[in-house]
């Protein structure tokens, strides 16, 4: 099964997914960290991704997928997708791919939590580029490019929304409880 996390910059994506992954044995695939290790890699996609890379260019999706794909080929077991989808387009590519493997996906995930406490744990992360203003804006962007992701995983009956407010270790309990505490079936422990 794959699960796919989705929410804006800081609302802690990032740690809920390793405390998930590792609770479960899941592979935590962070479309970023893909590109990295297949820049790495010196991989033929690897060398198409950084031509885009260097030009300060968006990755195209052809690319992203095909790193996707090798993922999943390469990992039968579950899979936490994080940053990935970013579009409706990558969703049904996602699910595509998903299916021709036999697998699909089992759930989607979106963190939130208020604006000024995201703009705060930004803003603590000490990043050169994480202003306050720069932080209230790539929430707004963010939250106009991923509507259509909400909406399209909603109507798919797949969309679970976890409060990301308080202690790491309550949000993770929220985060198994969406996922399913019966997840001995579904998820190796």
């Amino acid at each position: 099964m794959i699960l796919v996390f989705l929410g804006p910059p800081g609302v802690g994506k990032g740690t809920q997914a390793a405390l998930l992954c590792r609770a479960q044995g899941l592979r935590h695939v962070s479309t970023g960290d893909l590109l990295r290790e297949a820049v790495k890699s010196g991989s033929e996609l690897g060398c198409k991704a950084k031509e885009f890379m260097d030009r300060g260019d968006l990755v195209p999706d052809e690319v992203i997928l095909g790193l996707v794909r090798e993922v999943m080929d390469g990992h039968p077991g579950g899979i936490l997708f994080d940053g990935f989808p970013r579009t409706t387009r990558q969703a049904d590519a996602l699910g595509e791919l998903a299916a021709e493997r036999g697998r699909s996906v089992g759930a989607v995930i979106r963190l939130v939590a208020d604006e000024d406490e995201i703009v705060r744990r930004m803003l603590a992360r000490g990043r050169a580029d994480d202003s306050e203003e720069t932080a209230r804006h790539r929430l707004q962007v963010y939250l106009q490019n991923t509507a259509p992701l909400v909406e399209y995983y909603g109507k798919r009956g797949l969309l679970r929304e976890v409060d990301g407010m308080g202690a790491i270790e309550d949000i993770h309990a929220r985060v198994k409880a969406a996922v399913g505490t019966d997840g001995a079936k579904a998820w190796p422990s």
